[in-house]
């Protein structure tokens, strides 16, 4: 006999109430800072035409994109012969028109293209919503997992970029995470690749060069040997290799080194800007111009950031940076954005590692007024409405339970505060109320009650 015990799909998670109280920290802070800065949430479907979501992403995207089968007969048009062919891709578009969003940058210029009338440009947008993967789930890695996302569309200004790392900034600074901000440009990666004459290798030259630290020279110029690398492309590269200094003398290296690649120098003299701009604003956080850093490089056409956390390890926490063409794949072409995402999950498995989340922000209940029957109740009832209105969380024990019981449930809770009204308090119009972490009680009025909890 099948066991009846419920169960998730693969690569999903029930989030309870504490969790809840550690992720809403997150989103909320985000959202805040996100506000102080003029930009305005959206949200868009679960589901989209798979018109829009086929061919963005790539093939492997496309594998894991989850699709939905049509609604009512959804066999209608399909043919005992299409079945009997088995071919898998052919039959999914005869059986799906919608699937699941993949990330929340194809819906963002989805949405721009369709209500390019009423935007008002720049278009300064947050998005905090799930994303669905059909991915092989394993540690760290979910099949529905929240993308928390802020893009700036229609502006080709670096103060946009200034501005991005002033949030990230402040959303780490409110969070008490330590981190390094890494600043890299796509044109200097293009510029490197341009005076070494090896276009295609520009990847693996990064990839090399982040190993420096661990294995030595020696060991990076072997492996870009392996990578096919001709030597004198490796002798022209030691000086990038070697980078080192303060920001500014890491520019004034790569300055030089591509002076003969106008975009090289384009993307030196951007990111000269981006750097001296934060400066000037004064951040909390270091900001390191980083050469090694290559994400998604078929996608980013500028600036490229990165953040990871300085006192745990934990990979990057924050990334992001320029694109030049965010709505051609819709037809609308030349729209100019940049953007960051904040990895919402591995924010709080770093505020977990840390300790740091904020005791109000995970406590929920304030106030018990125990339940000592019908008569207590009706007594306790205004006041504890008196409570919330002043703001303090409060319930009402709803059955008359062992006071051993309500209790526990006080504790279990995490409750701050108990009260009790008795015979006797009735009588004087009091409340009996009890500090749980200092197991000291005192008879209160109702105003010295919403006081001391307050307190």
């Amino acid at each position: 006999m099948g066991s009846n015990k419920p169960s998730i799909p693969k690569g999903t998670r029930d989030f309870g109430p504490e969790e809840m109280a550690k992720r809403n920290y997150i989103f909320n802070t985000i959202k805040e800072v996100y506000a102080l800065y003029g930009f305005q949430q959206i949200e868009t479907p679960a589901m989209e035409t798979l018109h829009t979501l086929l061919g963005k992403y790539g093939d492997e995207g496309d594998k894991l994109l989850f699709k939905v089968l049509n609604s009512g007969d959804y066999l209608k048009g399909v043919s005992d012969g299409d079945l009997q062919e088995r071919n898998v891709l052919k039959l999914q578009s005869m059986l799906c028109e919608k699937g699941l969003r993949y990330d929340l940058t194809v819906p963002f210029a989805r949405y721009v293209v369709m209500h390019r009338e009423e935007l008002q440009l720049p278009f300064k947008r947050y998005q905090i919503q799930p994303v669905w993967r059909a991915d092989r789930p394993q540690k760290g890695r979910y099949r529905e997992f929240y993308q928390c996302d802020a893009d700036v569309v229609g502006s080709n200004s670096l103060l946009n970029e200034v501005e991005l790392m002033q949030i990230v900034d402040t959303v780490f600074s409110k969070f008490g995470i330590r981190v390094e901000i890494m600043i890299n440009n796509r044109k200097i990666l293009s510029g490197i690749a341009e005076v070494i004459g090896e276009a295609d290798k520009i990847v693996d030259i990064t990839v090399a060069i982040d190993k420096l630290d661990k294995i030595g020279i020696d060991n990076v110029n072997e492996e870009l040997r392996n990578d096919g690398l001709p030597e004198e492309a490796i002798a022209k590269l030691q000086p990038v290799i070697k980078l080192e200094g303060s920001n500014d003398e890491k520019l004034a290296v790569m300055e030089k080194f591509l002076q003969s690649s106008e975009v090289g120098l384009k993307g030196v003299e951007e990111s000269r800007f981006i750097l001296n701009t934060l400066k000037t604003v004064g951040l909390k956080n270091v900001v390191n111009f980083n050469l090694t850093l290559a994400r998604g490089l078929n996608y980013y056409t500028g600036a490229i950031f990165e953040v990871k956390a300085l006192d745990t390890p934990m990979g990057s926490i924050t990334g992001g940076g320029r694109y030049d063409n965010l709505t051609g794949i819709f037809g609308m072409p030349g729209l100019s954005g940049v953007g960051i995402s904040f990895g919402a999950d591995r924010i709080y498995d770093v505020l977990n590692a840390l300790d740091l989340y904020p005791k109000e922000a995970t406590t929920a209940t304030q106030l018990l007024f125990i339940n000592f029957g019908e008569k207590e109740t009706m007594y306790c009832l205004p006041i504890a409405s008196m409570a919330r209105k002043a703001g303090i969380r409060t319930e009402i024990f709803p059955d008359k339970a062992k006071m051993k019981k309500q209790m526990g449930y006080a504790n279990a809770k995490g409750i701050a505060f108990v009260a009790l009204a008795g015979d006797d308090e009735i009588a004087q119009g009091m409340v009996t109320l009890k500090n749980m972490t200092t197991g000291e009680q005192k008879l209160v009025t109702k105003e010295e009650l919403v006081k001391e909890v307050l307190s």
